[in-house]
């Protein structure tokens, strides 16, 4: 691990966490860390990316900030004091740089110099012996309820004004091409998981979904949106387990099956809510997708 790259990145995150962030912004700010963590020579795309206006200035904090770790002496009596300095040093500049890019125009100017490159869902394998699929609903259930904060009333209304919203308006009307083609699903996919539950038929269409899907996961990570490429990854590999009965239509796998649909939306829209929630809620979903697929190998 590279403590000098982990530094920096928990930097930004500390910085970003005293802004008031919305949703494009905070899949900005991943993809700065990822650029970060990425880079093979930090020094040298850091000065790289002071060469480019929209990221000079965050990149001339993160350069000297480097330079500190990298050549300075670390007094590491008071590194969590340097830290703190550090990461409110970068709040400023971290601030400017998000009012002048979004996803899309951010993910093009790291591609001026970081070579681009495909990210698939990471996500922690669990080592488990049980391969019945009622027990992993159980285990699904008791990770989603570890979370301690299960999705509120509030939150179920968010839900329903965000997806009835995609019910009410022609997209094609409102969204470019690319907004509209990952909307366009959504509505369908709320509607068939409304009516999916444990003593229902899975309905056919549900592989059609799973595909395309998939689809939309590639088209997102080509433009750059890494959070709504890993959200529909999530939906399309839970959506075949359905079909496949290796997973049980349980009110957990529903309500985690929406609350990456809810993000999805969230972020392709700029809505102002907070879907941290839902966030959580995926990955642990993601997770538990990715067991079924271990023990599916074994």
């Amino acid at each position: 691990m590279d403590l000098i790259k982990q530094y920096i990145v928990q930097s930004i995150s500390t910085a970003a966490s005293n802004l008031r962030l919305s949703n494009q912004h905070i899949e900005v700010i991943a993809m700065l860390k990822e650029a970060i963590l990425r880079s093979k020579d930090i020094q040298y795309d850091l000065n790289q990316m002071k060469k480019i206006t929209e990221l000079s200035k965050i990149a001339i904090k993160l350069s000297e900030m480097h330079h500190y770790l990298e050549e300075g002496s670390v007094d590491y009596l008071k590194v969590t004091d340097k830290f703190k300095e550090h990461s409110f040093n970068l709040i400023r500049e971290l601030n400017c740089m998000l009012d002048l890019v979004n996803p899309y125009t951010f993910r093009q100017t790291l591609d001026r110099f970081f070579e681009p490159e495909k990210k698939v869902v990471e996500i922690i394998i669990e080592s488990e012996n049980k391969s019945d699929s009622e027990v992993g609903n159980e285990l699904l259930s008791k990770n989603l309820e570890s979370l301690n904060n299960p999705i509120s009333d509030a939150e179920e209304n968010k839900e329903m004004a965000l997806l009835e919203d995609e019910k009410d308006k022609d997209n094609h009307d409102i969204f470019n091409s690319f907004e509209s083609t990952i909307l366009k699903p959504i509505k369908s996919i709320d509607s068939m998981l409304n009516k999916i539950n444990m003593d229902s038929e899975i309905p056919e269409e549900i592989a059609d979904y799973s595909k395309l899907m998939s689809v939309n996961a590639d088209l997102s990570s080509q433009n750059g949106f890494e959070i709504l490429a890993q959200m529909h990854t999530i939906i399309s590999k839970g959506l075949i387990h359905l079909k496949n009965k290796s997973l049980i239509p349980s009110k957990e796998v529903i309500e985690s099956l929406r609350a990456c649909l809810i993000v999805i939306v969230a972020v392709v829209k700029s809505k102002e809510v907070d879907i941290k929630n839902y966030l959580n809620r995926a990955e642990v979903f993601g997770k538990f997708l990715q067991r079924i697929k271990t023990e599916e190998m074994k």
